[in-house]
């Protein structure tokens, strides 16, 4: 599988993380900030605009009073606009404390509006998801693919055999850089005369000098 575990999990949260660790996990996990959230799109949600609240704070995680719930099926499907580029290296991704847990992850980069009819492409990466309801398990992502984001799109087709799925926190780690929006900036360097091409012109030149 490809995810790594960077902490421990099972037992809480306090003793999972020391509070160093929960500081510097919360540094890395603040790609949030850079989310274009008026723009973020959950298709299935149960309850409108729900989806955008779990990108939030890594010291929020454990925050269960935000939440989205899938509707119709267990099926989610998060397409997430940035800012700027994001160079993606991780996510974490805290479900229900029961089977309508997320049981696996499919990302997509840089393909707005994605449908439910759009998840039968190939996605860039998978992932097998753990039950996680702490936030300590950590899915890396290959860099080199996910190294120029600026539109991610996360879809969970299944979970534990619930007939719906609750997120309550989904986590980005990475770098971010802005946009530049201004376009290709076009400079012009006087390259060095060539002396035989204007050979008459220096000698002019040098002659007027002299006299």
């Amino acid at each position: 599988m490809s995810h790594n575990h960077s902490h421990g999990h099972g037992g809480c949260a306090h003793e999972a993380l020391g509070i160093d660790d929960e500081l510097e996990m919360g540094i890395q996990y603040s790609l949030y900030e850079k989310i274009d959230m008026l723009n973020v799109e959950c298709l299935n949600e149960e309850s409108e605009g729900s989806g955008r609240t779990v990108f939030k704070p890594y010291a929020q995680r454990l925050d269960f009073d935000k939440f989205v719930t899938s509707d119709a099926d267990e099926e989610l499907l998060f397409n997430v606009p940035f800012t700027g580029n994001v160079k993606l290296k991780g996510v974490i991704v805290v479900g229900a404390n029961d089977d309508g847990h997320p049981k696996k992850m499919r990302l997509f980069k840089n393909r707005p509006k994605m449908t439910f009819d759009d998840v039968g492409a190939q996605a860039d990466q998978e992932f097998e998801l753990e039950r996680d309801s702490n936030g300590v398990i950590e899915y890396s992502t290959k860099v080199v693919t996910f190294s120029s984001v600026h539109h991610l799109s996360i879809h969970l087709p299944t979970n534990y055999g619930d007939s719906n799925t609750t997120v309550y926190y989904i986590g980005l780690k990475g770098e971010f850089s802005e946009a530049h929006n201004h376009g290709v900036t076009i400079c012009t360097y006087e390259s060095r005369p060539n002396v035989s091409d204007h050979k008459n012109d220096v000698f002019d030149s040098v002659n007027h000098q002299v006299q």
